[in-house]
């Protein structure tokens, strides 16, 4: 696989992914398992590396400061460390409470954008239906990045449950560029695509990545869109409408 980095101009950060997490897993904030909700984290770190995906070094600390509370959760009540402002000495407490905070801050700015976008709707100088462009960011129709790799490590468990594929032994070479034209003929303008059915013929480790790669490159480049019809269900795939021809 060539040495491609993967750069998200709409990346989020690493309590966006908490909040994914304990939302994904349909837990109360103050009822977060530190110990799952770190292997949880540490999974998709991973996922990020396999990927090439850059990290800012938020995430790493974040990571380091998980690990330090489950390490504190570990200790009996009496070896524990004593912290100033910790409520019922409990290590998750400043967890809980960045968290909490900034879910509010993630709802207040959702608010002001909808009022912003009601204002607009009220104020319309021309009485016809304004012809909106797409929404400037990487994915649309509440499809996230977390959505995406959370489906990406589903597919490479099944393919370590396969049996081995004389093309895995061979390892066969493939590039960015390769899988793009790939993933542009499976897509057919008003025709979804499934997202496991991107990876159906893929028999190796890299081929699944190098594809995953080169659909979240035509994601960026607005040649694809993916949505999601109720949470946690199937995502799929569409080929954007009118979309300029793809170079690579």
């Amino acid at each position: 696989m060539e040495d491609y980095k993967v750069k998200l101009d709409v990346f989020e950060g690493p309590l966006d992914l908490l909040l994914y997490l304990i939302k994904r897993d349909e837990v109360d904030i103050y009822d977060v398992s530190i110990e799952r909700i770190t292997k949880q984290y540490m999974a998709y770190l991973e996922a990020f590396q396999v990927l090439n995906i850059e990290l800012a070094g938020e995430f790493i600390v974040m990571a380091a400061n998980l690990l330090y509370i489950k390490s504190r959760m570990l200790l009996p009540v009496d070896q524990q460390m004593a912290e100033e402002d910790a409520e019922a000495d409990d290590p998750r407490f400043e967890l809980i409470r960045q968290l909490i905070e900034y879910k509010k801050f993630k709802e207040a700015a959702s608010l002001l954008r909808d009022n912003e976008t009601a204002q607009l709707n009220l104020f319309a100088r021309v009485p016809v239906t304004p012809d909106l462009a797409p929404a400037e960011n990487l994915l649309v129709e509440e499809v996230g990045i977390f959505d995406l790799i959370h489906a990406f490590q589903k597919i490479l468990k099944r393919l370590e449950k396969k049996p081995e594929d004389l093309r895995q032994i061979f390892a066969e070479n493939f590039t960015v560029s390769d899988k793009i034209e790939h993933v542009l003929r499976m897509t057919q303008e008003g025709i979804p695509l499934r997202f496991e059915e991107l990876f159906a013929d893929a028999a190796s480790r890299t081929e699944i990545v190098v594809t995953f790669l080169a659909m979240l490159e035509l994601i960026r480049l607005k040649q694809l869109r993916v949505r999601q019809e109720a949470v946690c269900g199937d995502i799929w795939i569409d080929r954007v409408s009118n979309a300029q021809p793809t170079f690579v």
